[in-house]
């Protein structure tokens, strides 16, 4: 049975599951959610605790043996099984099976695994403790979630913040959600309990943001130029190889292009997404992006990708602070007003 992690509080007390596998690719609220299964099962009596870590060397009849050995003094005991690369190989898969089919008694077991793709989610074995247990899915918070879940956070510390505030600390700790736990538990130490200025907020909070060329791409198909241009300087900062920002930022005008042909062709978006492997959240945001953009703008920007790359093979004349001036444009020109298409021009 799987169940929201924001639900995991209420079924811990209505009733204590024999088994609960935790998993995702957040590392904070993984950690959250285990600890708040230890906390309730140790409430209730469960004060043994074994862990075990999977990696190339372990043995699976150690966890046979341990849902099987009683404790010497009737304790009951958590078996805490953690699965860092998600893939127990074929005796690890044919272990869980076995384990799950006869679940030991007075035990709670957490099995904690990284990310799962759909490849793995797909598997006998992870079938096999999702029907038997309780399963919880850890996703990452979103940019557009962030600001909302600061604020959740500070509530737990009796302050809060303003709308502005609350954009400008997640602006700060985006894609770094450890970070931006520390910085909201700092502003409790530093502030008293109440309504936090934003002047307190901007002396305290320092910029941890993490970014990725992923990011970047997705600012300039949101038409966001001041994202863009902070997620660019970041990136800089953090010495991401130019040649991958390059990358991700000439397949999404080409994607784009893809997208922007087919609509002209009246084929439908969602037939179109498909076709171009976009999915989840990104897929509104390309669709806007392809009907405000003319293929002439985007085509130009792929001329001008290919004058970056030369750039950078030294094909043509220019340094590193070049590449990145270079970089910066690039986005720019596609997010400018000029590459909006007007009505008339549709």
């Amino acid at each position: 049975m799987r169940i929201k992690a924001e639900q995991l509080h209420q079924q811990l007390h209505s009733q204590l599951a024999p088994l609960y596998t935790i998993f995702g690719h957040e590392p904070l609220l993984v950690i959250e959610a285990a600890d708040l299964i230890r906390k309730c099962a140790r409430q209730q009596g469960f004060s043994e605790h074994e862990i075990f870590t999977v990696d190339h060397h372990f043995r699976w009849s150690d966890i046979l043996y341990a849902g099987g050995n009683l404790s010497l003094f009737g304790d009951r005991k958590i078996l805490d099984i953690r699965i860092p690369s998600g893939k127990p190989g074929r005796e690890g898969s044919k272990t869980i099976e076995s384990y799950c089919l006869t679940l030991p008694q007075n035990t709670v077991t957490l099995i904690t695994l990284p990310k799962m793709d759909k490849q793995s989610q797909s598997t006998k074995w992870f079938k096999v403790i999702e029907h038997t247990g309780v399963m919880v899915p850890i996703y990452p918070v979103t940019r557009a979630q962030l600001p909302a879940w600061i604020k959740q956070r500070l509530g737990l510390q009796q302050q809060t913040a303003d709308s502005n505030s609350l954009q400008f600390i997640a602006d700060n700790v985006e894609g770094n959600l450890l970070a931006a736990h520390h910085e909201v538990q700092k502003l409790a130490l530093l502030y008293p309990q109440g309504s936090l200025t934003f002047e307190q907020v901007k002396n305290a909070i320092l910029d941890v943001a993490r970014y990725d060329v992923y990011q970047l791409s997705e600012a300039m198909a949101a038409f966001d130029p001041n994202r863009y241009t902070r997620i660019l300087t970041g990136l800089q900062g953090e010495g991401t190889a130019p040649p991958l920002i390059l990358a991700a930022l000439a397949e999404q005008i080409r994607q784009l292009i893809f997208l922007r042909k087919g609509l002209d062709r009246g084929i439908p978006p969602a037939q179109l997404l498909k076709s171009a492997r976009i999915w989840g959240d990104r897929q509104k945001t390309a669709i806007s992006a392809a009907r405000r953009i003319s293929v002439g703008r985007l085509l130009q920007g792929l001329i001008h990708a290919a004058k970056i790359d030369r750039i950078n093979k030294g094909a043509l004349k220019g340094n590193t602070a070049d590449i990145w001036h270079e970089l910066l444009q690039l986005g720019l020109n596609i997010i400018s007003r000029q590459s909006i298409v007007s009505n008339n021009q549709r």
